[in-house]
């Protein structure tokens, strides 16, 4: 496993680089059809190609539910990173760019297949999908997971875990909104009273929207960057803001979507502009989800590891699995920290684990006909 994770690594693969997203995904397609994986490449013109493997029972040729192992293996890193990031080894943590965001999940998974197969002489069905622009909003990648996901018994998302090795059972939904104001342009010291400011009228907005959060309720709203005007001695006619919307629920991403769109001006001589949406929908913590991680606790258990649980505040793709109601367990990666960041690591002694683990879980997923999950 560990040979795997730093060939991986060392594929350097940053979501706008599709030829060098493609190498990985050539490595991929590799290891995984070595696996006895039906795979498949699924073409792309403005990303790297995403990669589908799938696994058969013996005699199943077409239909049957299967589990559907999902991640990404696009990263943040840029090629060349490895240079002043290097793959190595300290103090029992593996460190490299992209190894805990993340590439040691997708290596974890192909472990799991590898013992079910060659140890317990069984393949069980499974389709596993590793796209290639998470990073950058899965923008050409939702539908294929939302068709994939359609045909699962159940999801399990290769990304990061939370501390001590927790699963993510909810996340929250994400939103990017731009607003555009759009102002008269008057001389500052002449005409001001000709002039309407849009960089004023933003200042109120942007209160406007400050009301609109919630921390209680996981309802954060941050907004991230603002350009406007074009001199001081200039009343501003254009002004932007770009926001970052977070929620918990589906009724608090319609709320608070219909609420920023209902934003009106100030003064009548000033018109806005709104853009944007919820374009990721929260995982929340339904009866469907519960019961699968009940499922993967057991199995925990049954390795002599306590599986604990919680919820995570940036989006994956299993934000999408969710909201179609497929039962959905994120977090499932190898334990570390530094995702996005330059001590990015994994601990050495949670990969073997947590492939076996992985194991465990499909088998018994699998073996039972998912009636743990049953929608």
């Amino acid at each position: 496993m560990r040979e795997t994770v730093e060939a991986l690594v060392r594929l350097e693969s940053p979501s706008d680089d599709k030829a060098a997203v493609d190498r990985c995904a050539a490595e991929l397609t590799r290891r995984l059809g070595a696996l006895g994986a039906e795979v498949t490449r699924v073409p792309q013109s403005t990303c790297g190609d995403h990669v589908r493997a799938e696994w058969r029972p013996s005699g199943l040729q077409t239909g049957g539910t299967p589990i559907l192992l999902l991640g990404h293996f696009d990263t943040v890193w840029p090629v060349g990173t490895l240079e002043r990031m290097p793959i190595h080894e300290r103090e029992g943590r593996l460190f490299g760019p992209g190894i805990f965001d993340m590439k040691a999940g997708i290596a974890a998974s192909m472990l799991a297949m590898r013992a079910l197969i060659e140890f317990r002489k069984l393949t069980p069905h499974v389709v596993m999908l590793w796209t290639t622009d998470e990073e950058i909003g899965s923008g050409t990648s939702r539908a294929l997971i939302e068709e994939t996901a359609h045909a699962a018994a159940a999801v399990l998302v290769l990304e990061p875990s939370l501390p001590r090795g927790a699963a993510k059972t909810s996340r929250k939904g994400v939103g990017e909104f731009t607003v555009t104001v759009h102002g008269v342009a008057a001389h500052a010291g002449l005409d001001p009273g000709k002039g309407a400011s849009a960089t004023h009228e933003l200042a109120r907005q942007v209160l406007a929207l400050e009301t609109l959060q919630d921390p209680g309720r996981g309802i954060t709203i941050n907004v991230g960057v603002i350009s406007g005007g074009s001199r001081s001695n200039v009343i501003a006619d254009r002004a932007t803001a770009q926001i970052d919307v977070r929620i918990q629920t589906m009724e608090d991403a319609g709320r608070i979507e219909s609420a920023i769109r209902s934003l009106r001006p100030t003064r009548p001589s000033i018109r806005l502009d709104i853009s944007g949406g919820i374009g990721r929908p929260p995982l929340e913590r339904s009866a469907v989800v519960v019961r699968l991680y009940e499922e993967a606790r057991r199995v925990a258990a049954a390795f002599g590891r306590e599986l604990g649980e919680g919820a995570a505040g940036g989006g994956s793709d299993g934000n999408f699995t969710g909201a179609l109601g497929v039962p959905t367990l994120d977090g499932l990666g190898p334990e570390g920290d530094g995702a996005h960041a330059i001590h990015e690591h994994v601990l050495l002694d949670d990969l073997s684990w947590r492939g076996a683990f992985l194991a465990g879980l499909i088998e018994s997923l699998a073996g039972s006909s998912t009636s743990a999950v049953q929608r």
